[in-house]
């Protein structure tokens, strides 16, 4: 029974505060109302200002999701039960007509893959021409001959296999049979006491006797002392004998090397492409592990599903998760600009004018009647705080400072006081390296043909924030090297002051800030009053570009 189908609930690229807070909370509030599964993610890495907000509230960070492209584990997977490499290959063939297969899968004791075998090597084994030292070449168990036979054990121990030797059919009179019967080999008999007797008495290993016949006692007793096998068959000579070689294990016929198998996480556009160039008709799937889950075939990506995502405080493709074009958008939840998204199916899409998505989920759960609990709200009221800057922000609103005050009555938290050490956390640098800084809250923005990534850092240190400078401009100078069709901007924002100073690099980005702000550029150019990427630095970088 395939289980429950996730529905992720993720944020941008670079996450901040809100970004990973109403992930968690949506999917919760969603949770509630539905009763559905709907997972948090993040698709970056967690900074200390949002560490601190979700270890003060004591909710689990959400997983780090790298990638929404579809993956064999969207695939529904043909099972077909795993087999053990001693079984026959009669018990093999059985399987694969029940479960209505062409292929099996061997697996060892740890259930990992050990080896394939097909219906083409079962054909092969019945049609191919061998020799009579076939079967203990294969070193078939005696378990398997008899249950091939359904025959009656006689005499003698059947654990062990049948490893030398030949078979051979003991149609004739002793005196002929001394020429094709010899010490160790598997003899098929009829009912003729002398050649049961003769076979016996020259060492064979096992002797099978044909339709339902039994050896009289003098034939037991001398099989015993010569620990020979005796089994009673209910078939013919000529059954018997068809049914040996179908006793053989199939670890004998089996692919072992180079085994061609998919795992769960890999993505289903680079499994087309190696299946393309192979002819195989089902293909193993395994876990991280390594242990075996079922098969999958070219027509499995016919019922595929799509990873189901919802998307909270971004609409812009390039600002989401890898593979965020490949998957089902069920709904939106955003706070930003327009960015051109497009959809297959219809979206549910909600985009108010506020200062945080957290204050848009706040509104649904109010709507749908649910009561929050005191970490949710207090991860809602923590978004709305970091996205505002305290209400400092010119993209607050009066919607936005209403919801923090009643969630923080909820969190039961002290608005200045919490928020002051959040910002401290958050403000914190000295562990992070420039990297992680840059890319801690960056994402990328394409007007006029023009494509342009900003990054922002706020804290309440100017220390810290002047300090971090020089790193910055050098960082920037190197990576617009790497790629220079992207022109780069940096803003490192002081809470306390409400000001921000803005670094520059690559392409017409000096002229564009002169002409946005008024200001010649000298390694940066400070800006009083400027707090807000979305709805400061973004528009008049916007109009700077029309204007150029």
């Amino acid at each position: 029974m395939k289980s429950e189908k996730e529905i992720i609930v993720v944020g941008h690229k670079n996450p901040d505060t809100d970004s990973i807070c109403s992930a968690v909370a949506y999917a919760w509030v969603k949770n509630k109302i539905t009763g559905k599964k709907y997972t948090p993610k993040r698709a970056g890495d967690i900074n200390k200002e949002t560490a601190f907000a979700l270890d003060y509230f004591n909710v689990k960070y959400p997983e780090y999701l790298a990638d929404v492209r579809t993956q064999v584990s969207d695939i529904e997977l043909k099972i077909v039960p795993s087999v053990k490499k001693n079984i026959s290959i009669k018990q093999a063939y059985s399987i694969m007509k029940e479960y209505d297969s062409t292929t099996l899968c061997i697996t060892n004791n740890n259930e990992e893959l050990a080896g394939l075998i097909t219906m083409t090597d079962i054909a092969a084994s019945d049609m191919d021409v061998y020799d009579n030292r076939i079967v203990s070449n294969a070193k078939t168990p005696y378990e398997n001959i008899v249950n091939a036979l359904d025959a009656k054990v006689l005499c003698g121990d059947i654990k062990g296999s049948f490893d030398s030797g030949r078979v051979t059919i003991g149609a004739n009179t002793p005196e002929m049979m001394l020429d094709y019967v010899a010490k160790g080999d598997m003899v098929i008999l009829g009912d003729r006491f002398e050649s049961q007797f003769f076979a016996v008495e020259v060492g064979a290993a096992c002797i099978i006797l044909c339709t339902g016949n039994e050896p009289r006692d003098p034939i037991l007793d001398l099989a015993r002392k010569n620990n020979c096998i005796v089994l009673s068959s209910p078939y013919d000579s000529y059954t018997v004998t068809r049914l040996i070689n179908q006793s053989m294990p199939i670890e004998y016929f089996m692919t072992s090397k180079n085994l061609m198998a998919f795992e769960q996480c890999d993505f289903t556009d680079e499994v087309k492409e190696v299946m393309s160039k192979v002819r195989h008709r089902y293909f193993p799937v395994v876990d991280e592990h390594g242990k075996y889950q079922g098969f999958i075939s070219k027509r499995s990506f016919l019922a595929m599903e799509r990873k189901q995502v919802i998307m909270v405080d971004h609409n812009e493709k390039n600002q989401g998760v890898e593979g965020i074009e490949s998957a089902e958008i069920l709904e939106i939840i955003d706070h930003h600009r327009l960015g051109g998204f497009e959809s297959i199916n219809p979206v549910l899409f909600r985009n108010q004018p506020l200062g945080c998505t957290g204050t848009i989920i706040y509104q649904i759960a109010e709507e749908n009647g649910i009561e929050l609990t005191k970490e949710i709200a207090g991860l809602l009221c923590s978004a709305i705080l970091s996205d505002t800057l305290m209400f400092r922000s010119p993209t607050c609103t009066s919607i936005d400072k209403a919801a923090a005050l009643d969630l923080a009555k909820i969190a039961e938290i002290n608005v200045e006081e919490y928020a002051q050490a959040m910002f401290e956390a958050g403000s914190d640098l000295s562990s992070r390296s420039t990297e992680e800084i840059f890319y801690q809250d960056y994402k990328t923005f394409s007007a006029s043909g023009v494509s342009f990534g900003v990054g922002q850092i706020t804290s309440v240190s100017k220390a810290g924030l002047e300090q971090m400078q020089p790193k910055l401009l050098e960082y920037m100078v190197n990576k617009y090297k790497q790629n220079p069709e992207t022109m780069l901007f940096f803003m490192l924002t002081n809470i306390i002051e409400e000001s921000t100073i803005v670094l520059c690099c690559g392409g017409k980005s000096r002229e564009i800030t002169h002409i946005a702000f008024g200001k010649d550029y000298d390694n940066g150019v400070k800006i009083q009053g400027m707090v807000s990427r979305k709805k400061q630095f973004i528009p008049a970088l916007m109009s700077a570009l029309q204007e150029l």
